[in-house]
């Protein structure tokens, strides 16, 4: 996997400059090499976890031709696919209607929630999936990023740093709105499982996004989860119908389902909180069917106190004695399961 960025200090005027970068997150735009000296992601944080958007982008001109997806009457343009303070609603059918803040955001300090989210909340795995999450936890993480108790491993590593932004900026009625929107809605499969030996070899594209790269052929997965689009040009359209594959190490899932049922002498069982089901129990959020590279930037965070505030606090333990192995294979088995 390559990867190439810079770390990146973010002020409230972030969202103006997130309009820029987030342009090429939508269309996938792969970054020539650079000569500049900027610095390596954190040596610390896996690269193919923590993806750094490419320094450099430049978005192409608007060539004025409305863009389609099968089965839409919907029709943006480059420009109208630029905004991020616009919920790009392919399908409104899908869905309830979007609160505001969910669709439109507030300018300049609060991006659409669902431009990254989503209009179903099915997310991308450069963010999380809201869907089906309880409102109460959905609340408290709005709350726990503008208190700053929420921050991410990789400082360089955009979508993050944008929620932070959100985070702090949004209204207690916004964070409200939105988690009632988002906990009403569904989560449905999203995410294949493919245990293998091999992946395809892959770069970071603008957006914090992993894509493979044509005609390089593959390379041994290694130590990693690697979470691609599988259909990449809808993707980069923000397609809520097309979903991602998560290539995972072979046998990881079979080691994943014993350290979450039975700790496996490492951990406790993650269905005593979560559910037998793991589909979430009360306000504890479900982790069937979510993004395994999500999940794996969470545990890690927790376990380098990225991630704090009262309810990871029983985490701190959960975490505390596992590998990356391990939380490689417990986000492998989690992302199996049917949500």
């Amino acid at each position: 996997m390559r990867v190439r960025g810079r770390r990146t200090s973010w002020s409230k005027q972030a969202a103006q400059i997130a309009a820029v970068l987030l342009a090429g997150e939508i269309f996938g735009l792969r970054m020539p090499a650079q000569n500049s000296t900027a610095p390596a992601p954190s040596p610390v944080n896996p690269p193919w976890a923590y993806p750094v958007t490419p320094a450099g982008f430049q978005p192409p001109p608007d060539d004025g031709i409305p863009k389609r997806l099968t089965g839409s009457n919907a029709a943006f343009t480059l420009t109208q696919l630029r905004d991020v303070y616009t919920a790009h609603d392919w399908y409104p059918g899908d869905h309830p209607l979007m609160p505001d803040v969910v669709a439109r955001g507030r300018k300049p300090d609060v991006l659409a929630c669902a431009m990254c989210h989503l209009p179903n909340g099915q997310g991308r795995p450069e963010n999380a999936s809201l869907a089906g999450l309880p409102a109460a936890y959905i609340v408290q993480q709005m709350a726990d990023f503008q208190a700053g108790r929420r921050k991410c491993s990789e400082p360089g590593m955009l979508p993050q740093n944008l929620m932070m932004t959100v985070g702090r900026n949004a209204t207690v009625n916004e964070a409200k709105a939105a988690a009632v929107y988002f906990a009403r809605l569904k989560y449905k499969p999203w995410i294949r499982v493919v245990e293998t030996d091999s992946v395809p070899k892959t770069e970071v594209i603008t957006g914090s996004m992993l894509a493979p790269v044509a005609g390089a052929g593959t390379e041994p997965i290694g130590q990693r989860i690697i979470e691609t689009a599988e259909d990449l040009p809808r993707t980069e359209l923000r397609d809520p119908r097309s979903g991602f594959v998560a290539y995972v190490p072979a046998g990881s899932i079979k080691k994943g389902g014993v350290l979450v049922n039975t700790g496996g002498g490492r951990t406790v069982q993650c269905t005593n909180c979560h559910g037998d089901d793991l589909k979430g129990l009360m306000d504890i959020p479900g982790l069937a069917g979510r993004s395994p590279s999500y999940v794996v930037r969470q545990l890690l965070d927790m376990q380098n106190g990225a991630r704090a505030g009262a309810e990871v606090l029983p985490m701190k333990e959960v975490v505390a004695r596992l590998t990356l192995d391990d939380i490689i294979a417990i986000a492998a088995y989690t992302a199996s399961l049917t949500p």
